[in-house]
Order: structure tokens, then sequence, then C-alpha cells
């Protein structure tokens, strides 16, 4: 049992487990802050009771995202001490402002948005839930700024330390505004946001279906569908398109593994979906001329730099990078439809309430915008192999050197384990929340004084006659 292979695996399957929650608090949260919002702004109690609905939705996807990210922590230091050790200088001032500023603004005001609801009045529990979602969004920047470092290495130096050599940082800003920094930011962003509406859109759609709650479906369905219209289009016309830009200027051999583009060529062709054999070093499917080229470079002549230029130990696993990106851009396509087709139905006489087949489609929504996210994320890792850092340290010297395959083994069958256990929790505690419903203001408003135990009422109410 080869320690590494099993490393990677455990890693790939820990971290893809938990990028299925951040998403969530994010896109949620800003669902959840524009919902206040109009609560503030109307008055209307209907918008008071969607927020408590959901605020409940949330905890439950942010007590899963801490429960599975902390774990990515204990593998660097168990399954990959040598990447520690390499980039430890650098990493520790990211990830600790990470927590510092980040995550205790994001915890300290997490109690008064899932508590506080009918304890602060509307402004006071709006500022609580947008703290909280600045927090997210705060994290996942540092997050960001670390992985980016990863993918575009800067301002650092490398010296030799007492058990290899080691990355020391020599500009604060350039290590956190490396070249892929903000196209990567962005791209996590709004990718993020699709998944937070898709999920609104998901569960409004299916109480429509059912015929419950229609009302404040309705309204859900209302505030959630413009910002997965927008978000979509702009993910595919210009988020998406600056990150393959960046891909192009700084990892050449990512983009012609991403693509499967063997020999450099001009007016390189776009494959929308296609195999790549690796034996042969040939790659077949159905493509559009010139389009990588355009895309690329922003000229439709433009010579795109094949694998063959490049020694082929620096190569990426071609077929498996090729195919999980082409996921990801033919889900972002999928959406720019959906979304169209949804918009479309919704102005013509609002019609997509009671188009049945179009609700269904958006009832799965949810599962496939978590996919492309998924999918995004699989092509930055595996595009980037054979390198851990780009360039500066392989993932094969990475590994934490006295470590042995049975004990990764064991790990990674108890993280299976685990975590099978934990996703039937999740989906089952979500689908009672689903379940349920909304509740009726009054069963969730602040409970009377009098209805207080007689040891509470003598503390806060007034002591009896």
């Amino acid at each position: 049992m080869n320690p590494e292979l099993l490393s990677r695996f455990q890693f790939a399957l820990t971290a893809s487990f938990h990028f299925i929650f951040p998403p969530i608090s994010m896109g949620l949260g800003l669902l959840l802050v524009i919902i206040g919002i109009i609560y503030v702004r109307t008055g209307n109690p209907k918008w008071r009771q969607i927020s408590f609905f959901w605020v409940k939705v949330y905890g439950l996807v942010f007590a899963m995202g801490i429960a599975t990210g902390i774990v990515q922590e204990f593998e660097f230091g168990m399954n990959w001490a040598q990447y520690s050790r390499f980039v430890g200088n650098i990493f520790g001032a990211l990830l600790a402002a990470e927590g510092i500023f980040a995550f205790f603004l994001e915890g300290g005001f997490l109690g008064l948005m899932l508590f506080g609801g009918n304890r602060l009045g509307p402004r006071m529990w709006l500022l609580s839930t947008f703290m909280v979602v600045f927090g997210a969004h705060f994290s996942a920047l540092w997050i960001l700024m670390a992985n980016s470092w990863m993918q575009t290495p800067a301002g650092y130096t490398i010296q030799p330390g007492a058990t290899g050599p080691q990355a020391v940082m020599t500009s604060f800003a350039e290590v956190v505004l490396t070249p892929s920094f903000f196209p990567r930011l962005l791209h996590v962003w709004v990718a993020s946001w699709m998944v937070g509406a898709s999920l609104m859109l998901s569960v409004s759609a299916w109480y429509l279906l059912k015929n419950r709650y229609v009302d404040l479906s309705r309204s859900a369905f209302k505030v959630a569908l413009p910002v997965f219209v927008i978000l979509s289009i702009t993910q595919a016309v210009f988020f998406g398109a600056n990150q393959a830009i960046e891909v192009t200027n700084y990892q050449p051999v990512k983009l012609a593994a991403m693509e499967g583009v063997w020999e450099s060529q001009s007016c390189a062709p776009m494959y929308l979906v296609g195999w790549v054999n690796e034996a042969e070093m040939t790659t077949t499917g159905i493509s559009i001329p010139c389009l990588l080229s355009f895309l690329a470079y922003q000229n439709i002549n433009a010579t795109v730099t094949g694998l063959e230029a490049f020694p082929a130990d620096v190569w990426a696993p071609v077929n498996l990078t090729f195919q999980v990106y082409h996921l990801m851009i033919n889900l972002g396509g999928l959406f720019v439809l959906i979304s169209l087709l949804g918009a479309l139905f919704f102005f013509w006489k609002r019609r997509i309430f009671e188009t049945r087949w179009l609700l269904w489609i958006f009832v799965f929504s949810i599962g496939l915008t978590e996919l492309a996210t998924l999918s995004g994320w699989w092509t930055a890792e595996f595009g980037r192999q054979p390198w851990i850092v780009w360039e500066l340290l392989l993932t094969a010297d990475a590994i934490s050197p006295i470590l042995t395959g049975s004990q990764v083994a064991f790990s990674v069958g108890t993280f299976v384990v685990l975590y099978s256990i934990l996703f039937i929790l999740f989906i089952y505690l979500l689908n009672e929340k689903i379940q349920h419903g909304p509740e009726e203001l009054s069963a969730v408003e602040e409970k009377p004084v009098s209805s207080l135990p007689d040891s509470f009422r003598e503390i806060f109410g007034k002591p009896r006659a």
C-alpha cells in the first residue's frame, strides 16, 4: 500500500466532502441578508417567517462545515509533514489571520443570528446576519490566498532549514496578492452565491410542486431567481473566462491538460465533450474551432502551447483533468440555459409557478451546482499535479517520511465510515427541516415571561403576589 497515493485519496475525500458546505454558507448567507433588508424596508412578516426557516438551515450547514473543515489542519501535519515544513513560514500567517480575523468574527455573531431573531430588533438581527456572512466570505478570502499562493507562488525566497529547504516570506503583499488570487476569489464567490440561490430555488420549487407554503415559496423564489440568473451569466462570460486567462498566462501546461492539447497549434479548438487517450496522445470529441485560442488570448490565430512542449514528468493526469474541467464548463452552460428559461417563464405571465417540468429542474439544481463547484476544485487541484506548490515542491516530496500505508489505509477507512454517517445525518436533518417547513410566527416568537419556570420568573419577571 502506497502511503502517498492513499494520502492523496484521503485528502481528496475529506476536502471534497468539506467543500460541500462553505459554498452553501456564503450563498445562502447572501440571500439571508437580502431577505433581511426586504423585511426591514417593508415590515411584511412573511419575510421574517422566511428568515426564521432559512436561518435554521444555515445553522445546520455551518455546523457541518466546521466539523469537516478542521480535519484538513490535522492532515497537513500527519500526512503532509514535509509540505507543512516547506510552506509553514508563509501559511502560518495566512491561516492564523483566517482564524483570528474571520472565524472569530463569524462565530462571534453566529449565536445572535441563530437565537436572536425573536429577541433582537429587525435591524440588529440583520446586522448580526450580515456580520456572520461577512465573516464567512472573509474566511474564504484567506483560504483562497493560501491556495492561490500554491498555484502561483510569489513574495518568497527559498532558504535552507534543519529538515530541508523552506519557503520564507519576503513580501506579505506579494504573497496575498499573487496573480491567481483575484480571478480565483471572484470565481469561487460567484459559484458559492449560485449554490445558495439554487438551494433556495430547489426548496421553494419543491414546496410549489407539493402546493405547500405557496405564498412564502413564491416570495423566496422571486428573491433567488434573479440572483441565479445574473450570476450564471456573469460566471460564464466574465469570471470563468478570467480564471482561464490566468491559467493560460501562469500555468500553460495545466491549460494543455484541461483541453487535451498535445501539439502546439494556432486556432486551437475547444472541446465540448471528448476523450483523451494518454497512451496514443490523442484527443477526440466534439469541438468548436479556434474557440480555445480566442478565450485564452482573445485572438483566434494565437498559438496554444501543447503538452509535448513540456517534459512528460510535469504533465497532470490529462484525461482526469480534461473530464472534470469539461464537466464544470458544461454545467456552467446548463445553468445559463436553466436561468434563461426561468426568467422567460417568470416574466411570461408568471407561468413558471405552474410549469411543473421547469420547477422539477430547479428542484435538482442544487445537486448540479454543488457538482459544478466540486469539479472546479478538482480541476484546479488535479491540474496542478505533479506539483503541490507550483514548480517549487512536488507532491511526492511533500509526504510525511515515516508514514506507512497501513496507517493511512486505516484512517481512510475510518473517514469513509464517519463521513458516510455524517452525510446521512445531514441529509436526514435537512429533510426534516424541509418537511416541517416554515413555522408560524406565533410559534417562534419570544415566549412571554409568564410561561417561564418560577425560578426564571423571579429573576426576569414580576414577583408573584
